[in-house]
């Protein structure tokens, strides 16, 4: 740290026992009594013969005087040396010479100066200055210093060299020149506004600061605090994760310091970084992401201590301010957190849409966990879900808004739309995202139906290879919600395509007693036709009644005219279903032993789905109403459930269903 000593004489200030009285150990009586706040302050505007200095004067060339020759003698000395300066209290301050002069009364020896900046440590430094006792300036009390100095009026009019003089010039050689003081020196500006930004101190610190951080990495030679040790909640996965960073002096190795200052000139020091367009948004990101986790609290779980929202509302609403707009800055993660403790602390909608609109244009970076936004208090849900609708909304926006080109080619004119800005990878991923989204989501016992199905519709001209994931957060919502209409479970099952469910999720999905029946069919009906592909024959006429039910048609094989939901849930008749269930066997079969050769796990999911259709589960499928000739409008799980006493004896090991969302 870089300090200034002034003066030359011994430091004769005293402290009485209460703390509120200081004078100057001397000789010479006090007559002037300074008050600083409490403190009272007892010093020497002259010495103790300066009223009668010109009368010890006259005396002394008086040869009728009959005054002691000594007494006469120091008399004269002591007026001398108050003449020359020695006790030049009110010969540097403008201020003092003032108030003495303008006081009247008893009280004229008595100055009030509480508003001075700084308070008693700050006009003690300028006090033993003027008695030029050894003071040592620093970068905790110069701003202080020179503040007080500045409102005592020690200008180089009054008295050359005086103090402000000199604190300027260890200012400008010294402290601003040094990285860890500029910082100190701009934290203790805080309690000395407005005067110290009058000065231009605080500027001046901020912008050697904002140079300092600059300045090209290979030519950084002074002390700078860089130990973090990587935090696995702050920087996940990143390596060295049991020590410090690279020997080398890294991009950001500025970050932390600047983590020590207060939000407001934080805020100024970052927009002056960022206005030399030097470093890249990585690093300002990284700085944002450190400040925030140095202090928010509960910022890695989105969280903030109760009682404490509006103290840190300032805080996240700078910091959403300053991040850089261009996409992938900062982390998806970070801005989610982010977002959450927006939430969290009741900011305005206008930072959580700039939040929400941010993260929807790099949502694939995202995790199913990051996306469970809790709901504010007194809502009846747990998660809030219309964020993340909005998220992916804007995600999808991006292609929307590609630009459209316009060549004109003689007499017509064509528009031609430039790609997408949006890759498949980064469509896939956000799809996947949202089908897991969706699982975590459907256990939320408060979530209405309509909810789940816009954000699921949101993706579904994103084409997946497999609805694995949709189906398994499908099953979870009828499992938790069973009490849903029939109408409702049609919408939110035709959300799925079963054709593309692997063999794992067909075997699940055809025990899967939540299923409404249609459902089960139109899997056994699509892996009929994927076993037919695959052995290479062309697919078996199928009955008609099992077209019908695969098509969606809304005649029965015995009625003209049905209710939609029942046909929904309907069965087709016991013979189409055996039919059928002979097909698929024997293209089964056929396919086995077509395919003998192939690998381990084809062969295991073929002879899985032969051991699945010949099992008794499916044939409950048709047990339950091909004996009756008829449809019926009941749901899957009391179809699936309704077998005879004699069956239930006959099989009593037979496979349950079991729902891979467990």
């Amino acid at each position: 740290m870089k300090f200034m000593k002034l003066g030359s004489k011994p430091d004769l200030f005293q402290i009485d026992g209460n703390n509120n009285v200081r004078y100057v150990a001397s000789e010479l009586a006090t007559d002037l009594i300074v008050n600083v706040g409490d403190a009272k302050f007892y010093l020497h505007k002259k010495p103790y013969v300066a009223k009668s200095w010109q009368r010890a004067e006259a005396l002394r060339f008086s040869p009728s005087s009959k005054v002691n020759a000594v007494e006469l003698f120091f008399r004269t000395q002591a007026a001398k040396l108050f003449r020359h300066g020695s006790f030049p209290l009110l010969s540097k301050s403008a201020c003092l010479q003032k108030s003495v002069s303008t006081g009247n009364g008893e009280n004229c020896d008595e100055v009030d100066i509480s508003d001075i900046p700084g308070g008693p440590s700050a006009f003690e430094i300028c006090a033993k200055f003027c008695y030029g006792m050894t003071v040592t300036l620093n970068a905790y009390n110069v701003v202080a210093a020179r503040c007080a100095a500045e409102y005592l009026g020690m200008y180089e009019t009054v008295e050359k060299g005086n103090l402000i003089y000199k604190v300027d010039v260890f200012l400008s050689s010294s402290i601003f020149r040094s990285w860890k003081d500029s910082i100190i020196v701009l934290q203790s500006t805080k309690l000395l506004l407005p005067l110290a930004e009058e000065l231009k101190v605080i500027s001046h610190c901020i912008d050697a600061i904002a140079t300092k951080a600059c300045v090209d990495v290979s030519k950084v030679d002074w002390s700078y605090t860089y130990n973090r040790k990587k935090n696995p909640e702050e920087n996940g996965n990143e390596p060295n994760l049991n020590g410090l960073r690279s020997r080398t002096v890294p991009k950001d190795w500025w970050v932390e310091d600047l983590c020590e200052l207060e939000i407001g000139l934080y805020k100024r020091v970052i927009w002056a970084i960022i206005s030399k367009a030097v470093l890249s948004n990585e690093v300002i990101g990284e700085a944002l992401r450190a400040y925030a986790y140095r202090r928010l609290p509960g910022m890695s779980k989105g969280m903030i201590p109760r009682g404490e929202a509006s103290k840190y509302q300032s805080i996240v609403e700078t910091i959403v301010s300053l991040l850089p707009a261009e996409r992938g800055s900062v982390s998806c993660s970070f801005l989610l957190k982010l977002l959450k403790t927006a939430i969290c602390v009741q900011l305005g909608d206008t930072t959580k849409e700039q939040l929400t609109r941010k993260i929807g244009r790099q949502l694939e970076e995202a995790s199913p966990q990051d996306l469970l936004i809790r709901a504010e208090e007194g809502e009846s849900m747990i998660y809030n879900v219309d964020p993340v609708k909005e998220m992916v909304e804007e995600f999808l926006m991006q292609d929307e808004n590609a630009e459209i080109e316009s060549s004109e080619d003689i007499q017509e004119v064509k528009q031609i739309r430039r790609p997408g800005i949006l890759s498949d990878a980064s469509k896939l991923m956000v799809a996947k995202l949202i089908d897991s989204y969706l699982a975590e989501i459907a256990k939320e016992p408060n979530l209405p139906l309509v909810k789940f199905v816009e954000l699921a519709e949101m993706i579904a001209g994103i084409p997946r290879p497999t609805h694995d994931a949709l189906y398994r957060a499908i099953d979870m919502y009828l499992k938790e919600h069973p009490g849903i209409s029939k109408s409702e479970r049609k919408r939110i099952c035709k959300l799925m395509d079963c054709k593309k469910l692997s063999v794992d999720a067909c075997m699940h999905a055809v025990q899967n007693e939540r299923l409404p029946l249609r459902v089960v069919v139109q899997v056994l009906f699509f892996e009929q036709v994927r076993v037919a592909a695959s052995s290479g024959s062309s697919t078996p006429d199928l009955p008609q009644s099992i077209r019908d039910l695969n098509n969606g048609s809304q005649r029965s094989t015995k009625s003209a005219t049905t209710n939609p939901d029942e046909d929904w849930d309907a069965v087709a008749t016991a013979e189409g279903l055996k039919a059928l269930r002979a097909e698929i066997a024997s293209l089964r079969l056929a396919n086995g032993e077509k395919n003998g050769s192939k690998n381990g796990l084809e062969r295991v999911g073929s002879n899985k789905m032969k051991g699945l259709l010949k099992s008794k589960v499916l044939a409950k499928l048709w047990s339950s109403k091909g004996d009756k000739g008829e449809t019926s409008g009941s749901d899957s799980s009391e179809s699936l459930g309704s077998t005879n006493m004699e069956e239930a004896k006959s099989t009593p090991s037979r496979n349950r269903r079991n729902s891979v969302s467990k």
